[in-house]
């Protein structure tokens, strides 16, 4: 409990300006490796666009022909087509074969670029056909210099493993700027959705199975040695001003603060997301199922830094003008974070203790402290890597790190000295 009475998530409710932000918003075994400039393929299998029960993926076939770029099939334009490499375009002109046969004219595609994604390039390509029904899939271009954020081979294969588990899109085809994916047709959440508390019941049932998930890989918490490391990245980065900006030189004994005081909290290391934001989360409005999509962040971590970090989320919306923009006096209140835990505990059955709901709503709340951070460094690092999506990374990362400072005495000092 906190100084007067009150708990550790209601003392933390910020009380603050609206505020700037933003996220980026993600194992089947390992592919053996291709030449670089190779694109490959993975469509000998019958599309489905179903949420749940898939087959299992074939291994990527290797593109035919040498190990030079050639030209990409000629293909009827359209305002992003520019954006799509050589690569990829052949990769769709066999997809649109091999997936709908006749169906459809290969080469006449439709491009059309995503808002909101905030790590890679994300275009729809949709061709015309099937009684009315336009055929679509997702082309994926990695942003500039994000490798330093995560190891893009482990990405790939947290993509395909949760593919043959039956979560999110299945894996196309791979060429050496990014990859092809299936296009799911589902609705993408809007930042309103989160507070629906239909939905956030979903949510928190959905990230339950996946942090139930066996994953491979050793069960070792990640967070601290990757803020580390992009802690690292950004002092490496940043001008004199910026160093002094961001306090990257007392960073380090912030970061080992919080690993000492949390450590001590965790209840359980599970494989997290890492960024669940509503742009990563997609609905199938006849079912009322849920997924998650995006696992470049995935890794192993504290059930409460994924809670934290979805909570965290409440306060964002990418889809407005100034999409940096966060307004963390739209947290969620205790009610709703209670309601969201609850469901979470409950969600692989029987009913959860008071006890077991005040002690993971306590840990998560002293975990938004480690999301200020990570999504901080993250923005520093981002607005000077990654040059091709218009966003202010660095305003962003101002606001996760003033929230960080007002609120860590709130949450993190009165916890460990309820009498102060």
């Amino acid at each position: 409990m906190a100084a007067g009475g009150r708990s550790l998530t209601e003392a933390m409710s910020p009380v603050v300006r609206p505020r700037l932000s933003v996220l980026p918003p993600p194992r089947h075994l390992a592919q053996p490796q291709v030449a670089r400039a190779a694109a490959t393929f993975c469509f000998n299998y019958r599309y489905r666009l179903l949420p749940l029960h898939r087959a299992p993926l074939p291994p990527p076939m290797a593109a035919a022909g040498g190990h030079e770029p050639a030209a990409g099939p000629a293909l009827n334009r359209s305002g992003s087509i520019d954006r799509i490499p050589a690569e990829a375009r052949r990769i769709l002109h066999r997809l649109a074969g091999e997936l709908w046969g006749a169906d459809v004219d290969p080469a006449a595609l439709a491009v059309s670029q995503l808002k909101g994604a905030l790590t890679n390039e994300v275009f729809r390509v949709t061709w015309p056909g099937g009684e009315g029904d336009p055929r679509k899939v997702l082309v994926r271009i990695y942003g500039q210099g994000v490798d330093v954020f995560f190891d893009r081979a482990d990405e790939v294969r947290t993509f395909e493993c949760m593919s043959r588990h039956g979560q999110g899109p299945r894996l196309l085809g791979r060429f050496p700027q990014g990859r092809v994916e299936e296009f799911i047709n589902a609705r993408t959440l809007s930042a309103p959705d989160l507070r629906d508390q239909e939905i956030s019941v979903l949510i928190a049932r959905k990230l339950r199975e996946f942090h139930d998930l066996d994953m491979p890989g050793p069960k070792d918490v990640s967070l601290w040695q990757r803020l580390r490391r992009w802690l690292e990245e950004a002092r490496g980065r940043c001008s004199a001003e910026e160093f002094k900006e961001f306090r990257l030189d007392s960073l380090g004994g912030e970061i080992a603060e919080l690993e000492k005081a949390l450590s001590a909290v965790d209840r359980g290391v599970v494989f997290c997301h890492n960024d669940l934001q509503y742009g990563n989360i997609m609905i199938y409005e006849e079912t009322r199922q849920v997924t998650l999509i995006d696992y470049e962040y995935a890794s192993f971590n504290p059930v409460a830094f994924d809670i934290a970090n979805h909570f965290c989320e409440f306060a964002a919306d990418y889809h407005t003008a100034t999409p940096h923009v966060m307004d963390f006096t739209k947290y969620p209140d205790t009610d709703e974070q209670r309601r969201f835990i609850q469901t979470y505990l409950g969600s692989s059955g029987g009913n959860p203790s008071d006890t077991e709901v005040e002690t993971l709503l306590d840990s998560v709340a002293k975990y938004t402290l480690a999301s200020q951070l990570f999504w901080g460094l993250w923005g520093i690092v981002s607005g000077h890597v990654n040059k091709n999506i218009d966003f202010e990374y660095k305003e962003y990362a101002r606001q996760r790190f003033n929230q960080y400072w007002q609120t860590k005495p709130r949450i993190l000092l009165k916890a460990c000295n309820p009498t102060c």
